[in-house]
């Protein structure tokens, strides 16, 4: 039994995900687009926090939904911490928020959670942060 294909390609998505990460915040952030907003609802597939040259951890999940897999970019881990609030993989939430390119990669940038019917705000109807 060969073990390594499977988890060779978990490695490689994972490696994909955190340049994605570090690279999307080494470098100006993408702009919140109120057009772009769009809401999905899912399973989380994987809670990553990453930290950002210069900074502090950044929480971003992997969302499946069906067959996709939507990255989300949600807040400083610290905003996270501040609210008590955590997530777990295989809990199931609802993102709104605005879809958005960060070098050529899709991602979204969550402004609303909504997990146990609870609804988190990460960002004003405008966009902006409320960390």
């Amino acid at each position: 039994m060969n073990a390594s294909g499977p988890i060779y390609s978990h490695l490689l998505k994972l490696a994909a995900i955190t340049f994605l990460a570090t690279s999307a915040f080494s470098q100006a952030p993408p702009k919140y687009d109120p057009a772009t907003e769009g809401t999905v609802k899912g399973v989380i597939e994987e809670v990553k926090l990453v930290p950002p040259s210069g900074g502090k951890p950044v929480a971003y999940l992997t969302l499946k939904n069906g067959a996709d897999a939507v990255q989300i970019f949600l807040c400083p881990k610290k905003f996270l911490d501040d609210m008590g609030i955590e997530f777990k993989p295989q809990e199931q939430i609802e993102v709104t928020g605005s879809k958005v390119k960060q070098e050529g990669a899709d991602l979204t940038l969550a402004r609303e959670v909504v997990k146990n019917g609870e609804t988190l705000t990460l960002r004003f109807k405008d966009g902006k942060p409320a960390w």
